[in-house]
């Protein structure tokens, strides 16, 4: 008998760190737009029917309204996207914490000590697999 709540589309589990600086290394940069593009569209399809919620376009976002805004868009746009993914996470009862006290630590206070950034990008890579492995599985 074949699970019904299994969503038609399954979601990658398989983001890291190491695979997101290399290569946006190798492509120039073009392929860290890709990995935000698909975390907005993934936050979009688990959370939306939850939270009723939209997280903005990251391509809009990049090219329009981070440069009209002089940053201060992309700074919301993080902060609440990494909010959104804590709190499905809590709703899902996926033990780990995650949320926008992350951003503000890790990636603005600690790039005070170089490696902040990375250790943000890091938690956010699990999360989202641990979000949308939760998602493949329930639905």
């Amino acid at each position: 008998m074949e699970n019904t709540t299994r969503p038609a589309r399954q979601l990658t589990t398989k983001r890291g760190l190491l695979k997101l600086i290399l290569l946006s290394l190798v492509t120039f940069g073009i392929y860290s737009l890709y990995f935000f593009t698909t975390i907005a569209e993934d936050v979009n399809v688990v959370c939306s029917r939850y939270d009723g919620k939209k997280t903005m376009h990251y391509l809009l976002l990049s090219f329009i309204v981070s440069p009209l805004t002089l940053g201060i868009g992309s700074i919301v746009w993080i902060h609440r996207l990494s909010g959104r993914i804590g709190a499905e996470l809590r709703r899902r009862r996926i033990p780990y914490i995650f949320g926008a006290a992350d951003y503000w630590l890790w990636n603005v206070l600690g790039s005070l000590i170089v490696i902040g950034p990375f250790v943000y990008l890091s938690k956010l890579c699990h999360a989202m697999n641990l979000m949308n492995t939760d998602y493949n599985i329930q639905g």
